[in-house]
C-alpha cells in the first residue's frame, strides 16, 4: 500500500474511533474482511452497468420530458407524468402494461391488489415457494383475525413447501387442478432461512408449469429483487409481478408507492381494484411525484449494487465469526436481504441498535421489539432513513422467535453499509455477545 493510502487509512480509522466510539480491533477486523471480498464486487458492477443502460433506454424510448413532471389536480385526468412513468416501467420490465402509483402503500398492498383484483370466489391460489411473508399470510387469512381476507371472500388456498430450498415442481404440478386460477412465487427470503429464488429457478418453474397447464396465471412477488440480476421475472414468463417503490426501484428517492407490471388484461383488473371498475388507470392523482419516482428509478441500479456489496460485507464479517448467513458468501444473490442467524434475542436487539445508531435520521432512537401490525411475533426494526420505512436505505429487522434471525437490507452508499457493519459488530463486542 502506498504511503499516501496508508495515511488516509489511518485518518479514516482515527475518525471512526473518535467520532463513532468504535473499538480499533473492530475497525481492523472489518477492513480485513472487506479486503477478502473486493473481487466479488466486479460481478455486481457488471450487473449494475447492464441494468443502468436498460433504465436509460426505457426513458429515452418513451421520450421522458421535463413537462412530464408537471402537476395535475383533482381526479388526475390527463396526468401525462403518471402515464409516462407507467410506460417506462412497462419497458423496463418488458411487459404490456404497468400500474405505478404513490397511493399504493406498500409491497403488501401492491400484492394484495394483484390477488384481489384477479381472483374471484371459488378460484384457487397456490403459493409454491413455501409460506409467504408474514403480512401476506394475514391477507390470505391463514394467520391472524383480520377481516376482508381472501379466504373470507371464498378464494381457496394451497401452500407447497420448498424441497431442499427449491420449488417442488412435481408436487406443484400434482396440486394444480381445474379450480387453480393463480400460482404465486415469492422471490425473496422474507422471514425465513432460505436464500432468494434466482431468475433461473423461477424460469424453470414457469416452464414446467406452462407445460402442464398453459392457462394458470403465474404471479411473482418481486419485492427486494429488482435489478439484482440481468433479467426480471417478467422476462422469463411471469404473467404479472408486484413490488414496492420504497424498496429497490425507488432508488431511495420515491416517497411512497408500489407497482404492478404484466399482461395488459391483468393490470387492468388490478387497476379496477385500486380505483373502481370502469375507472381503472384513467384517474388517480400522483401528487407531483413523477420526478422523484423517475429519478429514483434512474438511480436504482446503482443503489441496489451498493446495497448488495454491503450485504456481502455483512455476510463475510458474521460468517467468519461462526454465524450462519443466508445467502452464503458464494450463493447467487437474487434479493438485497442478508439473513444472519444470531441464536439469541439479545444479539438481535444489539445488532439492530447498532444499525439504528449508524443511521443518518433518528440515530439517537433505541429500537425495541413490539407487536407490529401484520406480524404474529414481536418484531424489532432498525430504520433511520430519509423515507420512513424505506428498506432500500440502511435497515434491519427480525421477528423475536427462534432461531433468532436478523435480516439486514439496504444502504444508499456502500460506506453507509460498512458503518452499519462496524456499529452492529461493535455493539455485540462491547456487550460480550461475540468474541474476536
Amino acid at each position: 500500500m502506498r504511503k499516501g493510502l496508508v495515511t488516509m487509512y489511518d485518518k479514516t480509522k482515527e475518525y471512526l474511533y473518535k467520532n463513532f466510539n468504535l473499538e480499533g480491533k473492530i475497525i481492523d477486523y472489518v477492513n480485513e474482511k472487506e479486503n477478502n471480498i473486493l473481487e466479488k464486487f466486479k460481478e455486481i458492477d457488471l450487473i449494475k452497468e447492464y441494468n443502468q443502460y436498460k433504465v436509460i433506454k426505457a426513458m429515452q424510448d418513451n421520450r421522458l420530458s421535463s413537462t412530464d413532471f408537471y402537476w395535475t389536480t383533482g381526479y388526475g385526468y390527463g396526468d401525462i407524468g403518471r402515464d409516462k412513468v407507467e410506460s417506462i416501467y412497462a419497458s423496463v420490465f418488458n411487459t404490456e402494461d404497468a400500474l405505478v402509483r404513490p397511493t399504493i402503500a406498500s409491497g403488501t398492498h401492491a400484492i394484495t391488489l394483484t390477488l384481489s383484483g384477479i381472483l374471484r370466489p371459488g378460484d384457487e391460489l397456490i403459493a409454491i415457494s413455501g409460506a409467504p411473508y408474514d403480512t401476506l399470510q394475514k391477507v390470505i387469512g391463514v394467520k391472524g383475525a383480520a377481516s376482508g381476507t381472501l379466504l373470507e371472500y371464498g378464494i381457496k388456498y394451497k401452500e407447497i413447501p420448498l424441497l431442499n430450498n427449491k420449488i417442488d415442481l412435481n408436487r406443484v404440478k400434482n396440486s394444480i387442478s381445474s379450480e387453480t386460477k393463480m400460482v404465486m412465487i415469492q422471490r425473496s427470503t422474507g422471514y425465513s432461512d432460505r436464500r432468494a429464488l434466482t431468475i433461473d429457478e423461477i424460469e424453470e418453474a414457469i416452464k414446467s408449469i406452462r407445460e402442464y397447464n398453459s392457462e394458470v396465471i403465474i404471479m411473482v412477488d418481486n419485492c427486494y429483487g429488482e435489478f439484482l440480476e440481468l433479467r426480471e421475472p417478467t422476462d422469463v414468463g411471469a404473467d404479472i409481478i408486484a413490488g414496492s417503490l420504497i424498496k429497490n426501484p425507488g432508488g431511495g428517492l420515491a416517497l411512497s408507492g408500489g407497482y404492478v407490471v404484466g399482461k395488459k388484461k391483468l393490470v387492468e383488473q388490478v387497476a379496477n381494484r385500486l380505483t373502481a371498475p370502469g375507472l381503472g388507470k384513467e384517474c388517480g392523482l400522483t401528487f407531483g411525484t413523477s420526478r422523484t419516482t423517475m429519478q429514483g428509478l434512474f438511480l436504482a441500479p446503482h443503489i441496489v449494487a451498493e446495497a448488495v456489496k454491503g450485504a456481502l460485507l455483512f455476510a463475510k464479517t458474521y460468517k467468519d465469526l461462526g454465524f450462519k448467513v443466508v445467502p452464503d458468501l458464494n450463493d447467487e444473490r437474487s434479493d438485497i436481504i442478508q439473513g444472519i442467524e444470531l441464536l439469541s434475542p439479545e444479539r438481535v436487539s444489539e445488532f439492530c441498535k447498532g444499525i439504528q445508531a449508524a443511521s443518518t435520521v433518528d440515530s439517537y432512537v433505541i429500537p425495541e421489539a413490539w407487536d407490529m401490525p401484520g406480524y404474529e411475533d414481536r418484531v424489532i426494526m432498525a430504520a433511520g432513513g430519509f423515507v420512513e420505512g424505506s428498506s432500500i436505505e440502511l435497515s434491519a429487522d427480525g421477528p423475536m422467535r427462534e432461531p433468532y434471525y436478523v435480516y439486514y437490507q439496504g444502504g444508499l452508499t456502500y460506506e453507509h453499509c460498512k458503518l452499519g457493519v462496524l456499529m452492529s459488530l461493535n455493539n455485540l463486542y462491547i456487550k460480550n455477545l461475540i468474541n474476536l
